[in-house]
């Protein structure tokens, strides 16, 4: 089974919270039959953490777990943390294969999506 985890900063505000986790609805409503699976993280503040995300795709059968980091620009978090804790569980589950996807910032159509988006005010 493939799964999909939406990888998000986290906040202190429950509403921003929130909005990942109805966009992870929103994800999983259109997901058919590319991932049997859809869910989220968070990196800090509020849990799961990438870490309990991986372990619960695995725990769910998954044998692919692509992440897409919900990120605009490719900081520290990107570079550093998300592939360190990919190794991590790499290595503790050789069985299942764990990728990363480009982040948001990196779609090549997010230049035109807001245009189209200032344009609409």
């Amino acid at each position: 089974m493939k799964a999909l985890l939406l990888i998000a900063h986290g906040s202190r505000q429950h509403a921003a919270n929130e909005e990942v986790q109805r966009l992870t609805a929103r994800l999983r409503a259109r997901a058919n039959d590319r991932f049997g699976h859809v869910s989220c993280a968070f990196l800090q503040f509020v849990e799961p953490t990438l870490t309990e995300g991986i372990e619960a795709c695995v725990g769910l059968g998954a044998t692919h777990v692509t992440l897409l980091p919900y990120f605009l620009a490719a900081g520290q978090y990107l570079a550093v943390e998300i592939p360190r804790t990919v190794a991590a569980r790499q290595k503790a589950h050789p069985d299942v294969t764990i990728r990363i996807a480009p982040h948001v910032g990196a779609t090549p159509g997010l230049a035109d999506l807001l245009l189209e988006m200032a344009a609409a005010v």
